[in-house]
């Protein structure tokens, strides 16, 4: 089973509450990812151990420049995230390398699936 992990604890909160709904990955990432998945949503460190926190079903994955996104899909990602110029600093930091609006992302729509 595949899983979307989130490095940050921060996201904990957001994923748990329903308030994040959407991730937005560096990249063409639509080989790995793709409508109808089931997937593990998990947060940690990307090579330390990983806490389960539920199983989504990817409704909906897109790929498109940085300058297309929406602001409904800038939000479903964080709702403190206001801008695509707020997504591009995002991207930078936690990809570590200078993120442009004419750079690929893929936006990933899951949903929680109660077990």
């Amino acid at each position: 089973m595949f899983a979307l992990n989130f490095y940050s604890e921060l996201y904990d909160e957001l994923l748990n509450n329903n308030r994040k709904t959407a991730t937005i990955r560096l990249g063409d990432k639509s080989d790995k990812y793709q409508a109808g998945m089931v997937v593990w949503v998990t947060v940690g460190p990307r090579f330390g151990r990983r806490q389960k926190l539920f199983a989504a079903i990817l409704d909906r994955v897109e790929v498109k420049p940085i300058r297309e996104l929406s602001p409904r899909d800038i939000e479903r990602e964080n709702p403190e995230l206001r801008s695509q110029d707020d997504v591009i600093s995002l991207l930078t930091r936690i990809y570590d390398e200078f993120v442009t609006p004419a750079h690929h992302v893929t936006v990933i729509y899951f949903s929680r699936v109660d077990e």
